[in-house]
């Protein structure tokens, strides 16, 4: 078909379907797919992003140091000009870095930093491209867990069990509609981060499955500093508490439940352990604090009354408590997440269609609607020779504190000394905390070499970047760790410029250093997709799933495969054989005090939940910092990705990211909805939109993460002028247990900015530069 031609073909990605046109070779829109009945906005940032003037079209070298080699004016990263060179040239200077680093310090100093969603594809996908092709080439120093709920991969282990397995199970919510009768959300579960669903995502269900709760009778109930925490058609009852208090407010409602003798007694003995600490805690008996509700009232501004009363409503009725994956980002976030199960297990209802607990619903589309049928085929990323792994949060104390020990899960570990990182699929300079630190961080190693689309912060302080497809531009298959739907991602259109996929460039770089196949198996990318929808043929057959051909697939409409588990309710063989369904903790049954995590010493995190303030309370921050800033994921783009589209831009207020701020503190500061504001404390400053909402909180500012990080030089603050919060968050952790992020817990003051706000530069290219000599 002529490249002339109007077109309109099926595309995917981890926001859903969307109906691409092209014409004359260009991708110009994508559209809603007929059959989502709540299709994402996100997909109309595509066109726009790809065709963008930040687009990466050829390769590029910082100029220091093409001059001058590795190592050289490190100092520049971020700042310096670039100089394009051809494909060979920069393969040239990778391989020949790579395989120095390798021979003179050990592949453990060579830092894969592939974190982010990166493709929706099974084979394209970003991460595991590079880490199969590092691991060929001996391997390298990783990181594991996430930014998102690092605290929940390394403590319900202890307490519970695999999270990620938990997620899996959530309860449905088709159960609660059928049989709950309360939903208590804390932080609620907010539509616009159920837009995604990581692989990919073929219709939208969460937003209609809990509206036919509420249209079933089930009342909810939002703790939140947000309203739209809880989407409208829930009719959620609203509690705007002080944030950071969630633990205090659970604790207070425990207390309610002991004092009143509304525990279910028989279930802590039978499926839980160590109950009777932290009931001792909860009474006051420990510390001398009786935890009760007007205790947690004062901490948090809400009602006591209202607290107790609520008490008794989940005692009384079917209750499912679910808390919000972004409540253990924060100081001390652990102790949400294992007070959140402790007050599920005290209410007795673990096991019970409509009832118990979840945490991270709204984190995902699928969580709770949906469950992956069989296992979807990827691409296998071999093994990794060096068994270097960092928490993904300390990337900055790792490159600022190389051969220091740190304390992680109970181990003494010692970070590795790191003279290359090669990135993909990610931007850190969205996911990190304290980008100035970062920014001094990346200064460090010797080569910095990043994948990318888009010239974004991470590119900008990259030594070499090489340019690589789209999704639409390569072909591939999207299917969802949690989705029930294989989506056709055919080939739009060709890569613009020099820009080529990830595949063949590991494939020029496998013979550059002689790996033989080790990568590429002598496979090309039909090869491999090839290959990969066989192994899925076979692994429907064996179920009884006939799949078509893979030229078939491609060419037609996703293809839906029966859900394994309609009716699933988390815990229930748990609840009704404990000894027969033993849970994978070292009792078998609900740890409410670990002896394992006692052991450790962590007073920050001792062995059963604790209250603890946020640590700007016990420092005295606040008197200077009076607003808690808040940085979660917008309803416009994926953190990060494609900010520059259409969408994510038509959403921003004077070109900046929005700020949600309260009427009452607002007009303490002179603010006016469309004013461009200064938002700052001690580790920073931006620039953003004022938006007055009594959608917030007194007292606390919400700031959407992902706006592409763009400091001003000429600025001895570095002010970024396009309003990322991640200038503003503590580079802390929540604890030694997990070494989780604590965005959450910052502090900041916003004024009006006077005069003319300077232009946001974050979607323009670098600056370019001829090549010396």
């Amino acid at each position: 078909m002529s490249a002339d031609v109007d077109t309109r073909r099926l595309t995917a990605s981890h926001w859903g379907p969307g109906v691409a046109r092209t014409a004359g070779g260009r991708l110009i829109s994508i559209s809603p797919h007929p059959d989502d009945p709540d299709p994402s906005q996100i997909n109309e940032n595509i066109a726009g992003s790809l065709n963008g003037r930040a687009r990466v079209l050829r390769p590029a070298v910082r100029r220091g140091y093409l001059e001058n080699g590795p190592g050289a004016c490190v100092d520049a990263r971020g700042r310096e000009p670039f100089v394009e060179v051809d494909w060979d040239t920069a393969l040239d200077l990778v391989a020949r870095e790579h395989s120095r680093i390798s021979r003179e310090h050990g592949n453990q100093a060579i830092f894969g930093g592939s974190y982010g969603w990166a493709s929706a594809g099974r084979f394209h996908h970003a991460q595991s491209q590079l880490k199969r092709f590092l691991n060929a080439a001996g391997g390298f120093t990783s990181s594991d867990g996430n930014y998102s709920y690092q605290a929940a991969l390394v403590l319900l282990p202890h307490i519970v069990g695999n999270f990620r397995e938990q997620v899996k199970q959530a309860t449905r919510w088709s159960t609660v509609a059928r049989e709950g009768s309360l939903v208590v959300m804390f932080g609620g579960v907010p539509l616009r981060t159920v837009q995604i669903s990581g692989g990919g995502l073929g219709r939208h269900r969460i937003g209609a499955d809990m509206a036919a709760c509420a249209r079933a009778g089930v009342s909810f109930v939002n703790i939140s500093p947000l309203r739209t925490d809880a989407a409208d058609a829930l009719d959620a009852e609203w509690l705007a508490p002080r944030p950071g208090t969630d633990t205090a407010i659970m604790m207070g409602l425990a207390h309610t439940l002991l004092v009143e003798g509304l525990c279910d007694r028989g279930f802590l003995s039978r499926c839980t352990v160590g109950f009777e600490r932290l009931e001792s805690y909860v009474l006051g008996a420990t510390d001398g604090v009786a935890k009760t509700a007007d205790w947690a009232a004062e901490l948090s501004g809400l009602d006591p009354d209202r607290l107790r009363r609520l008490a008794r409503e989940m005692a009384s009725r079917r209750t499912l408590i679910t808390t919000a994956a972004g409540l253990q980002r924060a100081d001390y976030g652990e102790q949400p997440l294992w007070m959140t199960v402790a007050l599920a297990s005290m209410l007795g209802q673990i096991g019970l269609p409509g009832g118990g607990y979840g945490i991270a619903y709204g984190a995902d589309d699928s969580i709770g609607t949906m469950d992956q049928p069989m296992k979807w085929p990827s691409l296998p990323q071999g093994t990794n020779p060096v068994d270097t792994v960092i928490p993904v949060a300390m990337i900055a104390d790792m490159l600022l504190a190389p051969n220091e020990p740190y304390a992680c899960n109970g181990e003494t570990r010692v970070f590795p000394d790191i003279k290359m990182i090669w990135w993909a699929g990610g931007n850190p300079f969205h996911h990190h905390q304290d980008l100035n630190r970062l920014r001094d961080a990346f200064q460090r190693p010797e080569t910095i070499v990043i994948n990318e689309i888009n010239w974004t912060a991470t590119a900008r302080h990259a030594d070499i970047v090489l340019p690589v497809a789209a999704p639409q531009e390569r072909v591939d298959f999207g299917a969802g760790k949690q989705d029930n739907m294989l989506l056709p991602m055919p080939k739009l259109v060709d890569p613009p410029g020099e820009a080529r996929c990830e595949y063949h460039i590991y494939c020029a770089l496998e013979e550059r250093l002689n790996l033989g196949d080790a990568f590429s198996k002598g496979r090309d990318v039909g090869d491999w997709l090839e290959a990969m929808w066989s192994d899925l043929q076979a692994t429907g057959n064996a179920r009884g799933v006939a799949f078509p051909s893979f030229a078939e697939f491609l060419e037609g409409e996703p293809i839906e495969v029966a859900d394994p588990s309609p009716n699933a309710v988390f815990l229930a063989e748990f609840r009704a054989d404990p000894e027969g369904h033993p849970l994978r903790t070292p009792s078998g049954r609900i740890e409410l005090f670990s002896e394992t995590i006692a052991s450790f010493g962590y007073e920050e995190c001792p062995g059963h939940a604790v209250w603890f303030p946020p640590r700007a309370w016990q420092t005295g921050a606040t008197e200077q910092w009076p607003l808690h800033m808040i940085s979660g994921q917008p309803e416009t783009r994926l953190h990060s990705q494609l900010d520059n589209g259409d969408f994510s831009v038509s959403k921003k207020v004077a070109g900046r990211e929005p700020v949600l701020i309260h009427p009452d503190d607002a007009a303490a500061r002179g603010i006016s909805s469309g004013d461009v504001v200064v938002v700052e404390n001690q580790m920073g400053r931006c620039l953003a939109g004022a938006v007055v909402t009594t959608d917030i909180r007194h007292g606390a500012i919400f700031l959407w993460t992902g706006a592409w990080y763009d400091p001003d030089f000429s600025d001895p603050r570095q002010t970024d002028r396009h309003g990322n919060p991640n200038v503003l968050t503590t580079d802390n952790r929540t604890s030694r247990l997990s070494q989780g992020p604590s965005a959450h817990s910052s502090y900041v003051e916003v004024t009006r900015f006077e005069g003319d706000p300077p232009p946001v530069e974050a979607f323009d290219p670098p600056l370019f530069v001829d090549p010396p000599g």
